[in-house]
């Protein structure tokens, strides 16, 4: 049996071989497996290495050796290193070449012939609108499993879960950086307030007002508001009330004004002591008086932990 190497193995080769992307770039877009499982490989290796480099990071360095050049010369080795061990794999391109090859006709990817539109899925790896469009250095690896309708956990997640992740994972990872709360956190409550975005409250026009966590439009409120009943609980007892809420333009708005609200209310100061943890998030939020609902603490964890984990 031959030993030699695939052209398209990017594994085997010089981790900076620019070269040799460019090649599998074009494999791919001629419409070859083959090229679609070294993107993924490659792409599976550039996770390998971002966590090489976190740890890189956490660990203290000091002494004669620590210099410039051999964090240079280190970076080469760990980017070698990550292409090496993603050729022995360690699951994320087998998602990744299984999300890509189902964009394909299923007859085409047995016979290893193009798909009925003509397309590929290997064009799609290495041209990554839709692998990375959100990743970070690791938050964003994630992601990537994630919308490959798995979660972190690598279980397999409902389609509106995975919609809504998709929609809003961006927003919840730009606010997980002002408030150091987890982007699923964020996503778990917004999915607890609107139903996973089905009871959305709504302008007098009917239009979306946008607010993904039910925040009261209170008297030192200067933006636009809307109007709508809502449930409330007053000594156990559930009530339905009507009250103005806030209203933003674009969900977007929506994350940065509840990042907002977190980082600057004192009340919430204690909460953002325990956002490493779903439960204590979640109870610290209730403590703090975010919603009156008795078991809200419980629903917010369990979305979090079973659905978004």
């Amino acid at each position: 049996m031959s030993m030699t190497p695939s052209r398209h193995d990017v594994s085997s080769s010089f981790a900076l071989d620019t070269q040799g992307l460019g090649n599998l770039k074009r494999s791919a877009k001629a419409g070859s497996l083959e090229a679609t499982r070294g993107a993924a490989q490659q792409f599976e290796a550039l996770f390998i290495n971002q966590m090489m480099k976190s740890m890189r990071d956490a660990t203290p360095s000091e002494g004669l050796m620590d210099n410039q050049q051999t964090k240079m010369f280190t970076s080469m080795l760990d980017q070698q290193l990550s292409q090496n061990m993603a050729k022995r794999g360690m699951g994320l391109a087998d998602v990744l070449v299984r999300q890509l090859s189902s964009q394909t006709d299923a007859k085409a990817l047995a016979i290893g012939t193009d798909g009925a539109n003509g397309t590929n899925g290997a064009a799609s790896a290495l041209d990554i609108p839709m692998l990375p469009k959100n990743l970070g250095p690791l938050k964003g690896m994630e992601g990537a499993i994630q919308t490959n309708g798995l979660s972190a956990s690598g279980r397999s997640q409902a389609p509106h879960v995975r919609a809504f992740q998709e929609k809003l994972g961006a927003h919840a990872a730009e606010a997980e950086a002002v408030t150091g709360v987890p982007a699923k956190f964020m996503l778990g409550q917004a999915a607890l307030e609107t139903g996973w975005g089905k009871r959305m409250i709504r302008n007098a026009d009917g239009s979306n007002a946008n607010n993904l966590f039910g925040i009261k439009a209170g008297p030192n409120w200067k933006g636009k508001v809307a109007t709508a009943v809502t449930t409330e609980y007053v000594n156990g007892v559930a009530r339905q009330k009507v009250e103005k809420f806030r209203a933003y333009d674009t969900p977007a708005d929506s994350f940065k004004d509840y990042a907002r609200m977190l980082a600057n209310n004192p009340r919430y100061e204690k909460v953002l002591d325990h956002a490493g943890d779903a439960s204590a998030f979640a109870h610290g939020l209730q403590r703090a008086g975010y919603a009156t609902d008795p078991q809200y603490a419980a629903k917010l964890s369990k979305i979090i932990k079973n659905s978004l984990a």
